[in-house]
């Protein structure tokens, strides 16, 4: 969702884990080209990626108008070019799917009224909705950017605005106010209301309807794209997404994904546009800050686990999509003050729940992502020459722990579509087991908050064989008498699987 959030709207490896057939070439730090990833069964078993194009990486220079790299709302050269080029960064991960901001051509001009010059480099103010921004590159290029992202095994979502176009539009010039609102002739409830003061359609008229409709929906029959991210969707008609379900359906087939914005959305939220079948997924805002303070040791695990089984109560085919930072909100890592240990253990929760884990960019490398702008500040690279962020520092540890978290979640299916039942809370741990009946896969994920070792004993399914193993670290628990007594180092997640062989 585009914000102007200050003045303007105050808004704002253990075993069976290897989910890629390549490896990092230890000889040049990076991996060889291209990597493949295993394609997700379905969006069940998804982890998406989610990329400020403008902010990712620069590959055409050429292209590089009102570039401002210092500028904290100026462009800083990210291009599909680049995108393209730095692909195996994201494949290498071990995501499935791929989401990056609007690419229409934005409205030539800059607001100030921030306190800096802030222009459309995030793609949400659109000037032409049937046309691509020359600065992020040419329609040809999201073409091949879909093309190569299928050769990975990656999935691609483009994500769309039907709701508003950008400040002093040559929409205001051309359409008037029968097609849009804006000034004094903005409503004051979702429906007619104006963002951040950005001129805001009226999708109820069939003419507008039409119009960005085919914008949106020709484009993507054009390249190939596998979805849509939906934004601001609590701002358009039930009827119009109802309307933009069976054409999609209609052009781009069955399998064409939706996963929509509805601001403060979770489970229960989105149930008004999934129970009509408007689209197949929501963003979930709820985990994000539910997940910091069960880190920071607000409430107690008890509670927490009765949020986790809350939030998987999703209406069957349907989906939701959790982060711990985005472009709209300040990132976890800043919120946990830079605790990189409970971070991780947030990054362990968001791996091992149910729905579409989303990783935006940088933070699997320890970006620090800040409150609004600074929370779409550029990729750092860590000195491998890519701009804009080329001598940003990067952890590579970090990075790692998230690969094989990624990796243990595609390789068990129990934590992307099994049942969850919480076994033991303490005051700062939680143990959790998840089970998926269909493969009999199941797992024992441990958390402890704490800055002491936590001692826990838990009683082991009926069905499960032999020791556990973790499948972080590799320690081995001996099981007496169908329970298992566990050691969790403080501040760290056990991943167990019954050990193998037995």
């Amino acid at each position: 969702m585009l914000l102007l959030m200050a003045s303007l709207a105050s808004c704002a490896g253990g075993p069976d884990t290897d989910a890629s057939v390549t490896t990092t070439n230890p000889a040049q730090g990076r991996p060889p080209s291209p990597v493949q990833v295993a394609p997700q069964q379905s969006w069940d078993d998804a982890v998406l990626y989610f990329v400020i194009l403008d902010r990712f990486a620069d590959g055409d220079p050429d292209n590089n108008q009102d570039v401002d790299r210092a500028g904290p709302g100026s462009f800083h050269g990210g291009d599909l070019t680049g995108l393209i080029a730095n692909l195996d960064e994201i494949a290498d991960l071990g995501c499935t799917a791929l989401w990056i901001t609007p690419v229409q051509q934005q409205v030539p001009g800059y607001v100030s009224s921030v306190g800096f010059f802030d222009w459309g480099y995030h793609g949400y103010w659109a000037d032409d909705f049937h046309a691509i921004d020359p600065r992020f590159g040419t329609e040809d290029q999201l073409a091949e950017l879909v093309e190569q992202c299928h050769a990975r095994g990656m999935k691609v979502l483009l994500d769309v605005v039907y709701n508003h176009c950008g400040y002093e539009s040559r929409y205001i010039q051309e359409k008037g106010r029968e097609w849009l609102r804006f000034g004094s002739y903005c409503g004051d409830d979702d429906l007619t209301s104006c963002l951040s003061g950005l001129p805001d359609f009226k999708t109820d008229n069939p003419e507008v309807r039409e119009y960005l409709l085919e914008a949106h929906l020709g484009l993507a029959d054009r390249v190939g794209l596998d979805g849509f991210r939906l934004d601001t969707v609590k701002h358009v008609e039930h009827d119009f997404w109802q309307l933009h379900r069976a054409r999609t359906r209609e052009r781009l087939g069955d399998d064409f994904f939706l996963l929509g914005e509805v601001w403060g959305g979770d489970n229960e939220v989105m149930e008004p546009w999934f129970e009509p079948d408007e689209m197949d997924a929501g963003i979930d805002f709820s985990f994000q800050g539910s997940s910091i303070g069960f880190a920071l040791g607000r409430g107690r695990p008890i509670a927490f686990n009765r949020y986790l089984d809350m939030r998987e109560d999703v209406r069957e085919g349907h989906f939701v999509s959790h982060y711990l930072s985005s472009h709209d909100t300040p990132g976890a890592i800043l919120t946990l003050d830079g605790d990189v240990e409970l971070f991780r253990l947030c990054v362990a929760l968001q791996m091992t729940a149910r729905g579409i884990p989303c990783v935006f960019y940088g933070e699997e490398v320890g970006r620090r992502v800040g409150d609004w702008p600074e929370n779409r500040s550029d990729m750092p690279w860590g000195g491998l020459g890519v701009l804009p962020g080329e001598d940003i520092d990067r952890d590579e540890e970090l990075r790692g722990f998230y690969k094989q978290l990624i990796a243990i979640r595609r390789a068990h299916p129990c934590l992307w579509r099994g049942e969850r039942e919480g076994l033991d809370f303490g005051k700062h741990h939680l143990v959790f087991r998840r089970h998926d009946s269909e493969s009999g896969d199941q797992l024992l994920v441990a958390l402890n908050r704490d800055a002491e070792a936590a001692a826990a004993t838990v009683t082991l399914p009926e069905n499960w064989n032999g020791d556990a193993t973790d499948l972080l670290g590799g320690a081995r628990f001996a099981a007496a008498a169908g329970s298992v007594e566990l050691t969790i180092p403080p501040r760290s997640t056990l991943i167990l699987a019954p050990t193998a062989g037995e």
